[in-house]
């Protein structure tokens, strides 16, 4: 989402008459967008723009905004701690970026725009066309978390759910698949709460993945991130009804233990965690889970930790994310007393650890099989492309040509590590003709 947030930022900046650059010297306006999710952004946010003084020590200064989650958090605080920094401009602010460069070009005072205005924001940047031009490509489909676990600071930083309309969502994919996307990703904090309301009608995200399958040059739909608790059946039997949708699915547990999950306020069960697991694998037995893990959690117990174990043992997860959990400040956690830093390395490096050794067996067991990958691009300087499988692997391809760019080719694989696989392109005697 933060990528899709720093497209749609230049977006705007465009229209205002800017162009992107990657020569730092030679910036006028210097935007760094943040996010807040862990402990020490926002000191990152100091180095960041410390190390920009110096650059421009002999120069005209640049603009400086500081936008997402961190600008909302710290607003004022950061104009205060920092005057080198001209605004700060929240997540659901963004939309005001044109007139906040020009009130800055003419050098008026700092600015803090912080404001929940998601529907403003939305109805700003339909307006705007999307000018990324990526192979696989991004749209924020729903914005916001109503569900308030007690370690996350998102609803606080993104405020309550909010639903953008179909209409504006299936435009925004067709301009993107007309730049030359063949994959689109729709995001959202819990991206699987999508529900719009017109009237008496309800469209939920299950709506627009069976509206994207029409959509004739596009070749795969994803959606990330999602929550337990919105997993609907509508939603599970996409997976039977569309060929697009790639099968694989992000869906966050981080825990295994129902004594943490209920101090976490998840609104989840392990049980009903697994059940999702296994509605979903009698549709498509194919799938592949990947997940995030909070480990050290404030009371969490050796058995509560082992739950966590069984649970990653029991769902084989190809991709995780796992973390030592980082009090967040306003949160209800971070005013309970943590685990012992010490117990909270050893855990985590246990879980590591088992979450790389499944990932290496299952990438060791796709060797010698052919895959079908989406190309994305040529890597730089080097004679390989870059692409991913249905489960969103990456993979390098050899004897790939640009016009595979953008296409699905097989590839027998033939080689691995943890994070990656590796094959060649197979050939087409046509192709060789050619």
């Amino acid at each position: 989402m933060n990528e899709y947030d720093s497209n749609r930022i230049a977006d705007l900046a465009i229209e205002q008459g800017y162009i992107l650059t990657d020569k730092i010297l030679d910036t006028d306006c210097y935007v760094l967008n943040t996010c807040h999710i862990r402990e020490k952004a926002t000191e990152k946010v100091y180095s960041d723009v410390g190390r920009l003084k110096k650059k421009f020590r002999n120069k005209k200064k640049p603009i400086v905004l500081i936008t997402g989650c961190v600008a909302q958090a710290e607003n004022e605080n950061m104009l205060k701690r920092e005057p080198y920094i001209d605004a700060v401009i929240g997540p659901q602010s963004y939309q005001h970026i044109s007139k906040i460069l020009s009130e800055l070009d003419k050098r008026k005072k700092k600015i803090n725009s912080t404001e929940f205005d998601v529907i403003e924001k939305f109805d700003k940047i339909s307006k705007i066309k999307n000018t990324e031009s990526k192979v696989s490509s991004f749209i924020t489909i729903q914005e916001g978390c109503d569900k308030f676990c007690n370690f996350c600071v998102v609803p606080y930083t993104r405020g309550p759910e909010f639903s953008r309309s179909p209409v504006d969502i299936i435009n925004e994919a067709k301009n993107l698949i007309s730049n030359g996307a063949k994959e689109i990703t729709l995001l959202g904090q819990n991206v699987n709460a999508y529900n719009y309301t017109k009237g008496k009608e309800k469209f939920k995200l299950s709506y627009l993945i069976n509206n994207l399958e029409g959509l004739e040059r596009l070749k795969r739909i994803r959606y990330t991130t999602s929550h337990p608790k919105d997993m609907s059946k509508d939603l599970i039997n996409c997976y039977r009804n569309t060929k697009k949708l790639m099968p694989f699915l992000h869906l966050p547990v981080q825990s295994g233990s129902n004594n943490v999950l209920k101090n976490m306020n998840r609104k989840h069960s392990r049980d009903e965690y697994l059940a999702i697991i296994k509605d979903l694998l009698k549709i498509r037995p194919n799938m592949k889970f990947s997940s995030d893990f909070i480990v050290g959690y404030p009371g969490e117990t050796d058995k509560d930790f082992e739950d966590t174990i069984s649970l990653v043992k029991e769902v084989n997860f190809i991709n995780s994310y796992s973390f030592i959990y980082s009090p967040r400040p306003g949160t209800p956690a971070s005013k309970i007393e943590n685990v012992n830093n010490t117990i909270q390395k050893k855990r985590l490096i246990t879980l590591q650890t088992l979450l790389k050794n499944i990932q290496i067996k299952k990438n060791h067991n796709e060797v010698g099989k052919f895959k079908e990958i989406l190309v994305e691009n040529k890597l730089k300087n080097q004679e390989v492309y870059f692409g991913r499988s249905s489960d969103l692997t990456p993979v390098i391809i050899k004897e790939a040509k640009s016009f595979d760019i953008g296409n699905i080719v097989k590839v027998k694989i033939e080689g691995f590590n943890h994070h990656s696989l590796s094959g060649t392109k197979k050939i087409i005697k046509n192709e060789e003709a050619a």
